[in-house]
């Protein structure tokens, strides 16, 4: 299944009118349970540092990060990178017109891109899983990174992350190139990079799962049927959003010895 698509036409119609994009944002944040489970650890480790710190959205797509950034710290600076331009047009527009002064974005390819020393924080969610020179943007990433910063990632685990159950099966998203780390696979890469302190924790238990295949794969595969199935979502969701909620909500107050997410954070020392 093609994501990027999908992702790409609700972009071009929530980035008409900010008030719109800022509606979808409050939305996902509650819709995805990723979300949850990132943004408590955003809270716990921004607080850390001076007002006025700053962070890169690696892969920033709709931007929907840099925004919850921007919104709880408002003195924190944010610059957002994506290797899509058209992402980063629209981005751009729309924090503009938010009269946002401390947010920029840039077209960018991660196994490229670095700036000496220059972020406190580096938040890269759902984007490893697309590249295959996963060491070479962490490399990248430890470059960029102030002393003392933290790195914060999601990605698919090898719990089936990618929808994937066994070793012949493909990824449900077309656009992956592996299926997803597993904590041990991901902490050594990053300890080669150069960070240490590093937590991989998974997310997405069975609550969580159910809730991933009520509230996004099955609204995705018909949206790649057809397009007329936008017209049906307000509805399915209506019958299935109470049951997501409560799923998620089981799911962050869980320890997972298992799960298909993986939230990691490291640091540079």
């Amino acid at each position: 299944m093609e994501y990027e698509p999908i992702k790409h036409s609700i972009d071009r119609v929530i980035s008409r009118v900010p008030f719109v994009k800022k509606l979808f944002f409050r939305l996902i944040d509650i819709h995805l349970l990723r979300t949850w489970h990132i943004h408590k650890l955003i809270r716990k480790e921004a607080i850390k540092f001076d007002t006025g710190f700053n962070v890169l959205d690696a892969g920033c797509g709709f931007g929907q990060y840099s925004y919850y950034f921007l919104r709880k710290f408002p003195d924190c600076r944010v610059k957002g990178v994506d290797i899509s331009e058209d992402h980063i047009i629209r981005a751009s527009a729309f924090f503009k017109k938010c009269g946002y002064k401390n947010s920029d974005f840039q077209t960018a390819d991660l196994t490229k891109y670095s700036e000496k020393d220059a972020y406190n924080v580096i938040i890269s969610v759902d984007v490893m899983e697309h590249i295959m020179e996963d060491e070479m943007v962490f490399r990248n990433f430890y470059t960029s990174m102030a002393k003392g910063g933290v790195l914060i990632i999601n990605t698919p685990s090898d719990k089936g992350g990618s929808d994937v159950h066994d070793d012949h099966q493909g990824s449900f998203i077309d656009e992956h190139v592996r299926n997803g780390y597993s904590p041990a696979e991901i902490t050594e890469k990053l300890t080669k990079a150069g960070f240490s302190n590093i937590r991989a924790k998974y997310t997405y238990g069975v609550p969580g799962k159910i809730s991933w295949i009520l509230s996004m794969k099955y609204p995705i595969s018909l949206l790649n049927i057809s397009k007329l199935f936008f017209i049906l979502l307000p509805f399915y969701f209506i019958i299935t959003y109470p049951f997501c909620l409560i799923l998620n909500y089981i799911d962050t107050l869980q320890t997972h010895t298992e799960g298909t997410g993986l939230l990691v954070r490291a640091e540079k020392n």
